[in-house]
């Protein structure tokens, strides 16, 4: 680690040893701590600040408090035709996704769809790390995880929703998936949590204050305010798909239920997630429709005309575009954090 007027400056090989030992010495054994390291590396990897060695706090709580079980084994079974339970005995969520990734991606292939329940997890991560690997097997997927309130519903003043965020994966002939991951909120609490911490504004619309105002400093949004979802209405109703499908729909509970549960600790609840694997090549025949420009061949050649129109045009990119560049960079310059979280890490 090297320092720089208060910054830590870290390879990504440190940024995974310091979390293993992090989450090692809080009583997670070395499977579990693995499985959170490799997402944390990645979301450093690729400039996603809001979900790398910033949450290792959080999930460091979560195993001290023994809200989470740091020796948890998922247990992972068909429950019906096209349908996975996948139980993650009350641990973090990253060792749960690996082991349902190729079962229910095999499942996807036999039956054309597949979904999985997760169950019993704390889910504190991107998304983008579970689709992309179910779509490294081929599949097209689509996650979403509810949390604990903190976005205010189209038209309301009081926190009811998660974040709730939702990602999809496309994979691509050649190269890495199409892969997006959006919250439903304006901003993920993550961004506004380090925005209070380097002392920035945010933007107008992302949230209010604890008397319903609209506000840019996002002290108030966590002092009793509460975000905004994105796109007003459409970004609220799209929130609220995401609670049905990742709480009653496969049996777990709803983000307000959550935070009911949840002890406080500052690590993430405990909830489900829902995703779903789709076969691209038993959705269609091998040609698809006749008589249009985009048949005879596959889903992802087909697919491949429309990112390719995209591209054409000046100024746009694909969704996860943006984190090849800073994977890039940091790559040059090494993952950059304040010092004193690089201290509270490492003890």
């Amino acid at each position: 680690m090297k320092q720089d007027n208060g910054i830590a400056v870290l390879s990504i090989e440190e940024v995974s040893e310091i979390t293993v030992a992090a989450l090692a010495r809080a009583g997670a054994d070395e499977v579990n701590a693995e499985a959170v390291a490799r997402t944390v590396t990645v979301a450093e990897r690729d400039g996603a600040a809001s979900h790398g060695l910033f949450r290792v706090p959080g999930y460091v709580a979560a195993l001290k408090s023994g809200k989470v079980n740091g020796a948890a084994r998922p247990a992972v079974k068909e429950i019906a035709p096209s349908v996975i339970r996948a139980d993650g005995d009350r641990g973090f969520a990253p060792l749960t996704h690996e082991a349902v990734a190729a079962p229910l991606a095999d499942l996807a292939k036999r039956q054309g769809v597949a979904v999985a329940a997760v169950l019993n997890v704390a889910h504190f991560s991107a998304l983008w790390r579970e689709t992309g690997l179910v779509a490294e097997h081929g599949c097209v997927a689509l996650a979403c995880v509810s949390y604990m309130p903190m976005v205010a519903p189209a038209g309301g003043k009081a926190k009811l929703f998660g974040s709730d965020p939702v990602s999809f994966a496309w994979p691509r002939p050649d190269g890495e998936p199409m892969i997006f991951d959006q919250a439903t909120a304006a901003r993920a609490m993550g961004e506004v949590q380090i925005a209070a911490r380097e002392g920035k504004a945010l933007p107008p619309g992302v949230g209010i204050d604890a008397d319903g105002n609209d506000t840019t400093d996002p002290n108030d949004i966590q002092k009793g305010g509460a975000l905004l979802p994105f796109g007003g209405y459409k970004g609220s109703a799209i929130a609220l798909m995401v609670e049905l499908l990742a709480g009653p729909l496969i049996g777990e509970c709803l983000g307000f239920e959550a935070a009911e549960e949840d002890n406080r600790d500052g690590g993430p609840p405990l909830g489900g997630e829902f995703i779903l694997a789709i076969d691209p090549l038993r959705t269609r025949t091998e040609t698809g429709r006749s008589g249009f420009a985009g048949s005879g061949g596959s889903a992802g050649e087909h697919a491949e005309r429309l990112f390719g129109r995209m591209l054409e045009m000046e100024g746009v990119r694909l969704p996860g575009d943006g984190r090849k560049g800073r994977r890039e960079r940091v790559a040059r310059e090494g993952v950059k954090i304040p010092l004193a979280l690089y201290e509270k890490i490492v003890g």
